[in-house]
């Protein structure tokens, strides 16, 4: 039991392989019931938009909506890849610009064909200052979800690791919200729902380092 090759042995001899996809049944098991339990919340304390049928036929509502699904899925996909001690956020940063860019256009398009007299309310609409925090409420069980599935991980950075779950959980919390929330600006959802996502992603970062030791 002195020579090295038999140390390895004894230390490796109950280990068994881990089975294939494993992280992503266990991210399924966790993220989805949270994102359940958001929208019963949601349901529950707000209700859905009082205009929704009329609300799906806006395509200014299809894409507040997409804006918030694409950068949960981007952030998803790169807490997947953070998750390892090896990971790395990947070309996570670069399409999360792409898709605030694209939102910019957007927004900047929508100002542009509009009167200069609804500037305000497209800016700033009626619900700015609450906006972002009810982001925060709807997205916190899909953080402890995300941070959940990174404590049983093994992330190298635990801050970054941190902070991509919390925009992961904003972004999927702003889904949410959007449908409750009757702002159609996309200077609007471009300002405010971004700050509501990052606002997450910052409580992430710094729970991080805390709570993802290994």
């Amino acid at each position: 039991m002195n020579k090295p090759d038999d140390l390895i042995e004894s230390l490796v001899r109950d280990l068994k392989p881990v089975p294939a996809h494993a992280l992503e049944r266990r991210m399924a098991a966790l993220v989805l019931p949270a994102l359940g339990l958001s929208l019963l919340a949601m349901l529950v304390v707000l209700g859905l938009r009082v205009d929704m049928a009329e609300a799906l036929r806006l395509p200014v509502f299809w894409i507040k909506s997409a804006y918030n699904a694409l950068l949960a899925i981007l952030a998803f996909f790169a807490i997947r890849r953070l998750s390892r001690p090896d990971g790395d956020a990947g070309g996570f940063f670069a399409g999360l610009g792409i898709v605030v860019a694209a939102m910019a256009i957007v927004a900047g398009v929508q100002l542009a064909v509009s009167p200069a007299e609804t500037y305000r309310v497209l800016i700033l609409g009626r619900s700015a200052l609450h906006c972002p925090f009810l982001i925060l409420g709807f997205a916190l069980p899909v953080l402890y979800a995300n941070l959940s599935l990174l404590r049983k991980s093994a992330p190298f950075d635990s801050r970054l690791a941190g902070f991509v779950a919390g925009l992961a959980a904003g972004a999927a919390g702003a889904w949410v919200y959007s449908w409750f929330c009757t702002e159609n600006g996309m200077p609007f959802v471009l300002i405010w729902y971004s700050l509501g996502i990052l606002l997450v992603g910052l409580i992430g970062a710094i729970a991080g380092p805390r709570l993802l030791r290994w």
